[in-house]
Order: structure tokens, then C-alpha cells, then sequence
């Protein structure tokens, strides 16, 4: 019989997936897997479980939110792993998965995993960190880390809302600037920026095309989007009615598609990678490593592959 190791945040969303635990595991059973259950018990616990075990399974399972999700893929990274994964959402966004056409509804996800296939997908290298989708800093970066976990059960994507609300305003008169040097692709950029972020998701923050155009999630490209630093609050005004517009050609950005990005700024920057704080650091060098594992899906349904 093969074997399937089921790895799940018992707290993340509203703690549902306890409630389908039994759904969930009959349906890897009836699909043929001798499952392991395992509820994560603190940070990186998915992370050193699933680099850890991954290699004596057929099948990884994880049910989280992105932060669940990018434990689990570093832990195939980092252990050298060839296992493919499949993807149970349970958080507040799952931008990640929702990008891949995984559906919310918990048993349907599960059904996925046994009727679907594995499809190639590219992951993000950050100074030899391993992200999913989204590497950001700057302004409101620090809520989807920072934001308490019972107010996103409670009230779900509102929290961030909330959250990035408050930190707009405390920041109305100055917005965050950092100096920073961009290369990618031959392009060079130089300025003042409140917010950066290197993606590959049809939607960051629950917000679909936030990202950029025409992405695709295996194609060896991820982009980048820079906001210059405004220098008046009727200058902010424009970046973000810019930002909402997906105006992507408006100088208040810099806008960039590559596989490998290099920054430099003065002094260190704090970053977070899908969502959860990276660290600060000076001197970036990112890249896209190509068809990196296997990510279980409908691949009629999932609109970020090619």
C-alpha cells in the first residue's frame, strides 16, 4: 500500500480541519494511501517533520495556510525530496493554492489530491531561503505576520484590511522609503521605494492580479513589482489608485519580469516570504528555480499553469 504523510496546522482558519479530519483520512484511504496523520505543534514544525520523513513517503499532504504551504515545500527542498505534495487550504488567504485552482471546500481538496495529478511548479530562492510565491517588504508587509491569529479566524481576510488600514495611517505623513539598487534581466533601477514584492501567484493578499499580467507558475518567471516612494500624500493617492488599476506602466512603479533579481540597499531592509517575516538584510539575490517539485492538481482548473 502507499503511503501518504498528512501534515496540518490544527489552528489555522478556524481550526476546520479538525472537524474533517475523519472525512479527509477516509478519503486517502478509500484512494488507496496508509495515511500519518501529524498536527503541527509550533513553528517549523511542519518544516522539520516534512524534511525529516518526506523521503519514506509516496505522498505529502499539508493543510495550513501560505505559511503551512511554504514550511512543508522547504522541507522537501531542504531534505533533497523528490515526493510530490498535495494542498488542503485551511488559512485566511491561500493564495498559493487558489493560484493552482485548489478548491477551499476541505473533502474537495482531498478528492483532488487522489483524482488529480502532479503538475511541475517553479519556487522562489531567496538568499538560499526557499519561498513559494510572494517575497515583499515594505509597506503593509509586516500584517500578514504580525496579524493576531484568533482576529483571522474571526473575521478572515478583514483583519488584514484592518490591519493594513492602521498601518496606512500611521504612516500617511511618511511612508517607509528604502534605497534600493534593482537588476533584473539586464534592467538596472535605482530610487526610493515603500513597497517591493517578487511574485508568482494570480493573487497576493487575496487580491487577484495584484502580481502583475500574464503569469503563469511554471514558465521560469516570476515578477516584480516596485512602488517608488511618494512624496506627498496626493503622490501615495496615485500609487495605490495605480495599484488597484493594475497600472503597472504608471511611473510610480518599476515593474520587472526575470528569473533572477539582485538588490541593494543602504542599510537593512525587512522582508517577509509568503507572509511570515524573512529577516532584514542589505544585499538580496533572488531566483527562480525552474519546475522545482510537483504540486498536486486539476490542471483544467488551475489558471496559473501553462
Amino acid at each position: 500500500m502507499k503511503k501518504l504523510l498528512f501534515v496540518y496546522n490544527p489552528h489555522s482558519g478556524k481550526g476546520q480541519v479538525n472537524t474533517y479530519l475523519p472525512e479527509i483520512i477516509d478519503i486517502f484511504t478509500k484512494g488507496g494511501y496508509l495515511t500519518s496523520a501529524h498536527p503541527t505543534q509550533f513553528r517549523e514544525d511542519a518544516y522539520e517533520t516534512v524534511k525529516n520523513l518526506a523521503g519514506d513517503y509516496d505522498l505529502v499532504v499539508c493543510s495550513g495556510g501560505d505559511g503551512t504551504t511554504n514550511e512543508t515545500i522547504k522541507g522537501i527542498m531542504d531534505g533533497g525530496h523528490h515526493v510530490p505534495v498535495g494542498i488542503i487550504p485551511a488559512g485566511t488567504m491561500n493564495d498559493f493554492a487558489s493560484s493552482l485552482g485548489i478548491p477551499r471546500n476541505m473533502p474537495d481538496a482531498a478528492r483532488l489530491i487522489i483524482d488529480g495529478s502532479p503538475e511541475f511548479v517553479d519556487v522562489g530562492a531567496y538568499n538560499e531561503r526557499y519561498f513559494t510565491y510572494v517575497a515583499a517588504f515594505g509597506a503593509f508587509t509586516k500584517v500578514s505576520y504580525a496579524t493576531d491569529q484568533q482576529l483571522k479566524n474571526s473575521i478572515g481576510a478583514m483583519a488584514y484590511i484592518i490591519g493594513g488600514i492602521n498601518e496606512a495611517v500611521q504612516h500617511a505623513s511618511e511612508p517607509p522609503k528604502y534605497h534600493l539598487t534593482i537588476e533584473c534581466g539586464g534592467k538596472k533601477a535605482e530610487g526610493d521605494y515603500m513597497y517591493g514584492m517578487v511574485a508568482n501567484s494570480l493573487s497576493v493578499g487575496g487580491i487577484k492580479g495584484l502580481a502583475g499580467r500574464d503569469i503563469l507558475m511554471n514558465d521560469g518567471i516570476f515578477e516584480g513589482i516596485f512602488i517608488k516612494s511618494p512624496g506627498s500624500i496626493i503622490e501615495l493617492q496615485r500609487a495605490l489608485n495605480a495599484l488597484i488599476k493594475r497600472d503597472f506602466d504608471d511611473p510610480c512603479f518599476d515593474y520587472f519580469k526575470g528569473s533572477d533579481f539582485a538588490f541593494r540597499a543602504d542599510g537593512n531592509v525587512p522582508w517577509t516570504l509568503d507572509g511570515e517575516y524573512g529577516g532584514n538584510s542589505s544585499e538580496i539575490s533572488l531566483c527562480v528555480i525552474h519546475d522545482a517539485l510537483q504540486i498536486v492538481v486539476d490542471k483544467s482548473k488551475a489558471d496559473g499553469l501553462g
